[in-house]
């Protein structure tokens, strides 16, 4: 039976429906909420001395944003254009002029004083800089000398010491799969993405629950399933085009449930600045809040499957669906004996929820014919998250809610094509088309006409860790090739990864801009090379969204402020291949973007079509409009499983909090406003119960001190409704109470979450000069997961 294919965009419900309004207020005036028009406004302004090309990425491009998939101002979901303040925040990105040479070059330590934001808006990288040891500035270099010195050092190093890494900063397939050859191609599987720190867990857990890593429905599905549930996702705030689809589906009779600690203010009210009922509105979202404990989610829905177990006993079809399990799914018995041995008191004190308001949840799924299961960084950033989603999709299994319309499983990603990124290869665990199996493996080496590197590459953190081996170690990393990325930022001990990046022989920052990373001293240099935007590479480039769309971006002339000596992503790997192995370079020669798009047809069967998009608006999805259509999944006997876990111990005192990360007004870790406009919090503000507060006397917009054994957090206590016990920080300043080490033991990714203890700030100052609080030494306590 052949595949489904998406229908393509659906016109919009035409009717306003008033019972959705938040205030008969016009545009919420006086309310907390994002100022959308006056955002665009000084978007508009900010990017005047470029106007022309802005506008024509806007309506010619894809979207670099997040990861929905906008081409032009047009998407496979709805009709009618799109635009949001995500998109047109890192617009500046593709259309400011290069940084002025004077603060260029300037000495290092005023450079310093500039923080990421700062440094992002003093404009693009104009050429090849280098500041080697000792040098207090950079200077410039040519593109020849630059790579030469690259690949002089490449060849002295055993390819186990160099290490690549490429960010989510709209990266095209084309050049995470050109990276991913020449890593391999170098003799290096260190070769780590973007994706190891937010959805990696997602991908491990589908591909064991299901047999494929990646979101087997579409967004259209959302639109009149029963439930659209959102676990840990703040949707409305990393992908504001997503709220005009959950007004749609609210339209359609969606029940919109979301869970996660906080009553996030944007899924519960938001402003929909491109469609004019809920510009003017507001729009209700949710339907209900389940405030789970941060780290509880395993017990809240074993706390739903164990209910569907007991509503079994008593009306034998009453809330799983039989059918479906016998057919398509192994592990049934396995799972129902392991939720019967589990107690109430266990689910309800880790999840923190009461067993009415599980039940509730639980009785809502067994009656809904068609649930789309969606989540985000709430579940993906634990030590345990691969065990986190594989429960999500035991709740799918045994409802029969996939492989079909308006049902199935959808990681929410946060970054245009990061998707791709593990499709095309650029991961230590994956080749194209697969994983390292003996098959794929002999199936790659006769595309690509050599032998790949057969040990077993580095994730990022441990690459990371590998810097500071004992010099003689054949896996001491010494040359750090980064493609975009900010690790002082994103990855946890901040302390540390400064020491980490200072300690290697030669860093290479590939990039669009300056960051804090970018100005860490190294051994013998810092190398800066100047890269292309998605924009601007030649013969366009492709993304792949959270519904395996794969879009094709034209390349976009006319740019005023041209970056002359910037270069295609893709072409500066393949430089690097020919001047490190001159005599087999031609192994990995392209000589155009279709030339790329041809291979990766073969490399990677699921991407056969994407050699046929060529111009603006082309698109193809892969694997159709579901994936296990029909129940069928791709997986030796063509069933799921359903996997059983234990509920996770988090080794927390009573009198300590739970702490994890939340975004603000900010893309990763790009911060683009101090005070987040949807609650009002400062960058410093800890989020947290107002009971907690009163049970500590702390009062709203007092100085408090979040602290554990790795570091501490000094910031203001806000008050806001989150579940007592749980506190929330922004990322990244919240990333020194995070010790590093701790990784998710089937996907890598760090762990985002610790418990901590919390103070009046003064009591543990005066604390503090009696009583030395003494830092444990990460490297005797820490364990690699």
């Amino acid at each position: 039976m052949g595949k489904t294919q998406h229908p393509g965009p659906q016109k919009k419900a035409k009717l306003p429906a008033p019972k959705y309004w938040v205030s008969p207020i016009p545009f919420g005036l006086g309310k907390i909420k994002p100022q959308h028009i006056r955002d665009t406004m000084k978007i508009a302004w900010d990017n005047k001395d470029n106007i022309g090309y802005a506008t024509r990425i806007i309506t010619k491009g894809v979207c670099d944003g997040c990861a929905l998939g906008v081409s032009g101002l047009y998407d496979q979901t709805l009709d009618g254009p799109h635009v949001c303040t995500t998109r047109l925040n890192v617009l500046r990105l593709n259309t400011m002029p290069a940084i002025k040479p004077e603060i260029l070059h300037a000495d290092i330590d005023e450079l310093r004083k500039y923080d990421s934001t700062e440094l992002r808006k003093l404009g693009r990288i104009p050429y090849p800089m280098i500041r080697r040891k000792g040098e207090r500035k950079f200077s410039r270099i040519t593109w020849d000398d630059a790579m030469d010195l690259i690949a002089d050092k490449m060849k002295k190093l055993d390819p186990k010491q160099y290490s690549f890494y490429l960010t989510a900063r709209g990266i095209t397939n084309e050049s995470y799969y050109v990276a991913a050859k020449v890593a391999r191609f170098l003799g290096t599987n260190h070769i780590d993405n973007a994706s190891r720190i937010c959805h990696a867990p997602s991908k491990t857990a589908l591909k064991r629950s299901i047999g494929v890593g990646a979101s087997t429905s579409n967004y259209l599905d959302w639109i009149g399933t029963d439930v659209l549930l959102f676990w840990g996702s703040v949707a409305s705030n990393s992908s504001p085009v997503s709220s005009k689809y959950m007004l749609e589906a609210k339209k359609k009779g969606t029940k919109i449930i979301v869970v996660n600690p906080y009553r996030e203010p944007a899924m519960d009210q938001y402003w929909i600045p491109s469609n004019p009922e809920s510009a003017l509105f507001g729009t209700k979202i949710a339907d209900d809040f389940y405030q789970v404990n941060i780290g509880g989610d395993i017990a809240f829905m074993h706390g739903i499957m164990k209910h569907w177990f007991d509503m079994e006993e008593k009306a034998y079809g009453s809330a799983i669906n039989h059918e479906f399990v016998a057919e398509h799914v192994n592990g049934y018995e396995e799972l129902k004996k392991k939720l019967q041995n589990q107690s109430w008191e266990e689910i309800i004190e880790s999840s923190g929820v009461s067993k009415g308001r599980i039940i509730e949840l639980a009785e809502l799924l067994a009656n809904s014919k068609n649930a789309v299961y969606a989540w985000a960084l709430g579940l993906t950033m634990h030590s345990f998250a691969t065990d986190n989603i594989s429960q999500v999709a035991n709740l799918a299994l045994l409802r029969g809610h996939l492989g079909r319309k308006h049902a199935g499983l959808m990681p929410f990603r946060g970054h245009s094509s990061v998707q791709g990124s593990g499709e095309m290869g650029a991961d230590p665990f994956v080749l194209p088309g697969g994983g390292w199996d003996e098959n794929n493996v002999e199936r790659i080496e006769k595309l690509w006409g050599f032998d790949l590197p057969k040990w077993q590459g580095d994730i990022v953190g441990v690459t990371l860790e590998n810097i500071v081996l004992p010099k003689d170690h054949e896996r001491k990393v010494k040359l750090y090739y980064l493609s975009g990325g900010n690790f002082l930022e994103t990855m946890p001990d901040p302390d540390f990864i400064e020491q980490a990046l200072s300690e290697l022989e030669i860093r290479v920052h590939q990039d669009i801009i300056l960051n804090t990373s970018t100005l860490v001293d190294a051994k013998e240099a810092v190398i800066v090379l100047p890269a292309k935007t998605r924009y601007e590479q030649e013969g366009g480039g492709t993304s792949t969204s959270t519904e395996r769309m794969v879009y094709f971006s034209p390349e976009i002339t006319g740019n005023k402020n041209m970056i002359e000596e910037a270069r295609a992503e893709w072409k500066i790997y393949l430089d690097i291949a020919k001047r490190v192995k001159p005599e087999t370079a031609h192994l990995v020669y392209f000589a155009d973007g279709q030339a790329i798009r041809e291979e990766i047809a073969k490399a990677n069967p699921d991407y056969d079509g994407i050699q046929h998009l060529k111009k603006q608006g082309d698109v193809f999805q892969w694997g159709g409009a579901w994936l296990c259509e029909d129940g069928i999944c791709p997986t030796p006997d063509s069933r799921g499983t359903l996997i059983p876990v234990d509920i996770p111990d988090l080794n927390k005192k009573p009198e300590q909090f739970i702490v994890t990360s939340r975004r603000g007004k900010q893309f990763n870790s790009m911060v683009y406003k101090e005070v987040d406009p949807l609650n009002g919090a400062g960058r410093y503000d800890v989020l947290m119960n107002p009971v907690d507060g009163q049970k500590l006397s702390i009062a709203e917009g007092e100085g408090i001190v979040v602290y554990n054994g790795f570091g501490v957090f000094q910031g203001t206590a806000k008050f806001v409704d989150i579940a007592q016990g749980n506190l929330e920080v922004h990322f990244p300043e919240g990333n020194f109470l995070l010790p590093r080490g701790r990784y998710e033991k089937f996907a890598g990714i760090p762990d985002y979450n610790i418990t901590v203890n919390v103070e009046k700030a003064e009591r543990y100052n005066a604390r503090k000069d009696t009583q030395y609080l003494e830092k444990p030494i990460a490297d005797l306590e820490t364990e690699v997961g």
